[in-house]
C-alpha cells in the first residue's frame, strides 16, 4: 500500500525516472534528492508553470513527508546536528520540502549534485557533468543560481578549465555552511518541523517499555 501511494506521488511530482531502478527508497537517496527540488527551471525533473504549481508541489512534498512518518526519536535526533538531519531519509525529505517552500531549494540540489559528481568513477564523464552543474547553478545565466561570493565563483570557474572530482569543493562547502548556519536553524524553528514532532509517535521499543515496566 505504501509503495503504491509513493509511486502515485512520484508521478504527480513529475520526477524524471530514466535509469532509476531503486524503487521508492531511491527517492530519498542523496544522489536523487535534487530531483525533488527542480522548482524554478525544467532541468531534468519537476516542471513549474507558476506560483500555483509551486504551491501544489510543496503540498505534495509535505504529504509525502507526513505519509512516511519518522518516529519521535528520529525527529528529535535531527536537532542534534545538521549532519544527522541529512543522513536521515525522512529528515532529508522534510528539510527539502521546507527549502522548496522558501524558494531556496537550489542549495540542497547543488549540494547533492556535487556529492554525486565527486563519486563519478569514470574520469571521461567528469567534464560533461561538471559543465551541467556549472551551467545550472553557478554560471552567469544559471537558472538556479546559488549564493556564493565572487572569489569562490571565480575559483570554480577556473577549475572548469580542467575539471577534477574536487573542482566544486569550495562552492559546495560554502553552500553546506549556509544551510547549516541559516536554513537548518530556521527549519528547526519552523511550524513544519514542530508539527512533525507533535504528530510523531515513539518507536516500538519506547512504546513497549511502559508496558513491560507495568507488568513487572
Amino acid at each position: 500500500m505504501r509503495e503504491r501511494v509513493v509511486r502515485k506521488l512520484r508521478l504527480d511530482l513529475k520526477l524524471t525516472t530514466t535509469g532509476d531502478k531503486g524503487g521508492w527508497r531511491s527517492l530519498f537517496s542523496p544522489s536523487h534528492v535534487h530531483r525533488f527540488t527542480q522548482c524554478r527551471a525544467p532541468v531534468g525533473g519537476i516542471h513549474c508553470g507558476g506560483s500555483r504549481d509551486c504551491r501544489s508541489r510543496v503540498k505534495k512534498l509535505t504529504a509525502l513527508r507526513l505519509f512516511l512518518r519518522p518516529t519521535l526519536e528520529e525527529c528529535l535526533r535531527w536537532k542534534e546536528s545538521f549532519e544527522k538531519l541529512l543522513s536521515s531519509k525522512y529528515g532529508l525529505c522534510a528539510f527539502t520540502a521546507f527549502l522548496v517552500s522558501e524558494f531556496s531549494e537550489e542549495n540542497i540540489a547543488f549540494y547533492f549534485a556535487c556529492e554525486d559528481y565527486r563519486t563519478t568513477k569514470s574520469p571521461g564523464k567528469l567534464p560533461a557533468k561538471a559543465q551541467k552543474i556549472y551551467d545550472e547553478f553557478i554560471g552567469s545565466d544559471a537558472p538556479r543560481e546559488i549564493n556564493i561570493d565572487h572569489e569562490t565563483r571565480d575559483i570554480t570557474r577556473d577549475n572548469m578549465l580542467d575539471p577534477s572530482p574536487s573542482c566544486f569543493n569550495m562552492a559546495q562547502y560554502k553552500i553546506y555552511m549556509l544551510m547549516a548556519k541559516d536554513c537548518y536553524p530556521r527549519f528547526l524553528r519552523s511550524p513544519a518541523y514542530g508539527d512533525l514532532v507533535c504528530q510523531a509517535k515513539p518507536g516500538d521499543r519506547a512504546a513497549t517499555q511502559p508496558r513491560r515496566e507495568k507488568a513487572a
